[in-house]
């Protein structure tokens, strides 16, 4: 019989990236595999879902999986849980919800169609408050 090794547990902290840190990454591991008109785009403002959205285009099926797999090793290796990929079994357009930052990869006809960039480039509009009434100056 092995004798059993004891554990030892520790109040290790992990610390995650942050949001700005992941954006570099994210867009390092992109042009390391040659993906085409990386788009970023801050969604500080417009939503609360997430911070950053990233838009780039792959050439073909194989290397937009090629770099989703690599995206999400790499936020995977630097602590980020959760990771959820979408559209991989047809590589058209893929989603990597990363939390923080959200990648979408697209074929070129398929970013073409959706034209993600239209829809959230341009800030939202918000309903403006009144400016506060000021008192009249005496002559």
């Amino acid at each position: 019989m092995q004798a059993k090794e004891k554990i030892a547990i520790t109040d290790r902290k992990v610390e995650l990236p942050t949001p700005d840190n992941m954006l570099e990454l994210i867009e390092a591991s992109l042009d390391d595999d040659k993906a085409q008109d990386v788009v970023v785009i801050d969604l500080a403002g417009k939503t609360d879902f997430a911070d950053y959205m990233v838009i780039a285009t792959g050439t073909s099926q194989r290397l937009v999986n090629t770099m989703a797999q690599h995206l999400r090793e790499k936020l995977k290796s630097e602590g980020v849980k959760g990771i959820s990929l979408e559209g991989t079994p047809a590589c058209d357009w893929v989603l990597l919800d990363g939390g923080d930052v959200v990648v979408h990869l697209f074929r070129p006809e398929f970013r073409e169609f959706y034209d993600l960039e239209k829809i959230w480039g341009e800030p939202m509009r918000r309903p403006q408050a009144k400016p506060a009434p000021q008192p009249e100056q005496v002559a």
